[in-house]
């Protein structure tokens, strides 16, 4: 391909994104595609001969969106918000044109430096102080584990350095909410705890950690001669957006000199707007915190934000310095690939400069209380129908809404059972998307509320549609 091929390309592939976009409404939300029914369409073997790149349009209608869920689409109600405004994939395309390297300053000063100022702005819009620093990672599971391997190396005494876990210490110990996302244990366990010294702390009636609880286990476990080492507040858990008591939490933290996380991959979001900061009073004691920006806010995936308060500490851990990685400038500059794990880095940061100069902070605003407000009139009329079987399960604290069908007369296997038949109706319908999640032994349904295009209608819509579903999944009907 050469240089105005690729330009007529482009612009077909622009305009194919664009009418895409323009008729996600009218497509079915969930894909319907079997397993290995995508992988048969292709050819076994490489192609021997180039120049196919002209049917690219036509292979991806035949042999891709068959078997894509859209994530855009304004009745996407599933797992979580995953925005991808325009501007974003313009930065996208900008960055993989550019093809920058930016793992050292030197490799691309301006890949460092549009990623420092957008770090900066993300901090501003969170109403976070001055005290915190920030760069780019790919997803919220790898900046966790990075925050646990500093929480490790911080009571350790860098024990990285010398004999690291082999050295016959005392074990550490992490902590989390029961209804800490599965990456916290993932990342404990990679982090070299060990799965035996992870405790996941029991929840109060609004599903957010009790701070006597997690007290009481950390005085046993130092009573045993083991080392509170680290313990992550969730800001807005998974099934039900649950805000953990950061500043309790931070209390106890520290008492011990413990690391404290603050996990707040979807909902730190909503911390642009300044009504809802509330929520998560007590995070500037914490001493790192990551959020996705590609969670609701606007920027395309992969895009996490870790922020840290001692960036020391963190290249102290993360640091590799090899001499050919060595520049005239390291004295002077921020070389990201010593604030993660991976080496090699894309310009991300020019998605969320792209999306930041399109919406700008008012209409960022606006759109996240658009979005909050829909989920308070939804959870509002699965209040209103309790005389009809309806139940919210969980306050709806910011746009996601917990609720099931629980009619009379039935079993909880029974319930279980329905509730999941509620479920597949909606989903095998093709007009909406949304995900169930089970809560405490609870089969519930979970409506996550935030996609772009996403208007009052279509939840409008996607409440009579459960309540459809509610009778025609009726024992009897």
């Amino acid at each position: 391909m050469d240089a105005d091929e690729f330009r007529k390309a482009g612009h077909a592939l622009i305009d194919w994104i664009a009418q895409y976009r323009e008729t996600l409404e009218e497509r079915r939300v969930m894909s319907a595609v079997r397993p290995g029914e995508i992988r048969a369409r292709l050819p076994a073997q490489p192609p021997e001969q180039g120049g196919g790149a002209g049917e690219l349009i036509a292979l991806i209608e035949r042999d891709v969106l068959p078997g894509i869920t859209h994530w855009n689409h304004p009745a996407f109600f599933a797992y979580f918000p995953s925005n991808t405004s325009y501007a974003s994939i313009l930065g996208d395309l900008v960055c993989a044109g550019l093809g920058a390297q930016g793992m050292s300053w030197q490799t691309s000063p301006a890949a460092t430096e549009v990623e420092q100022v957008m770090m900066d702005w993300l901090r501003q819009l969170l109403g976070l102080s001055t005290a915190w620093s920030g760069v780019i990672h790919d997803t919220a599971s790898t900046a966790t584990l990075c925050a646990l391997l500093c929480a490790r190396e911080q009571a350790s005494g860098l024990a990285q350095a010398g004999p690291g876990l082999q050295a016959g210490r005392p074990p550490l110990v992490v902590y989390g909410s029961a209804q800490a996302h599965s990456s916290v244990e993932k990342a404990a366990t990679l982090a070299g705890f060990g799965r035996a010294h992870v405790r996941l702390i029991e929840t109060d009636a609004r599903f957010a950690l009790r701070p006597d609880a997690l007290g009481e286990a950390i005085e046993r476990d130092a009573a045993a001669g083991l080392v509170p080492c680290a313990v992550i507040a969730t800001a807005g858990t998974t099934a039900t957006t649950a805000f953990d008591p950061i500043a309790a939490i931070a209390d106890l933290a520290a008492a011990r000199g413990m690391w404290l996380h603050v996990d707040a991959a979807m909902a730190g979001t909503a911390m642009v707007v300044p009504e809802m900061r509330a929520l998560w009073d007590g995070v500037e004691r914490a001493d790192s915190l990551v959020l996705n920006p590609h969670k609701w806010m606007g920027p395309g995936f992969d895009l996490t934000a870790y922020f840290c308060r001692d960036p020391q500490h963190l290249i102290r851990v993360m640091g590799t310095n090899p001499h050919y990685l060595r520049t005239q400038q390291d004295g002077d500059v921020a070389n990201f690939r010593d604030w993660h794990i991976q080496l090699g880095r894309r310009f991300r940061a020019l998605k969320l400069w792209f999306h930041l100069l399109d919406e700008g902070a008012e209409a960022l605003r606006a759109r996240l209380r658009r979005d909050l407000e829909n989920a308070r009139w939804l959870g509002a009329r699965v209040a209103e129908a309790a005389a009809d079987g309806w139940e919210l399960i969980a306050p709806v604290a910011l746009q996601t809404v917990c609720l099931r069908h629980a009619p009379p007369g039935l079993s909880a296997e029974a319930l279980n059972e329905h509730n999941l038949a509620i479920a597949r109706r909606i989903n095998d319908g093709g007009r909406a998307y949304l995900t169930p999640t089970v809560v405490g032994g609870v089969q519930i349904l979970r409506v996550s509320i935030g996609a772009e295009r996403t208007e009052r209608r279509h939840v409008e819509a996607l409440w009579e549609a459960l309540q459809a579903a509610s009778q025609a999944a009726a024992p009897g009907a």
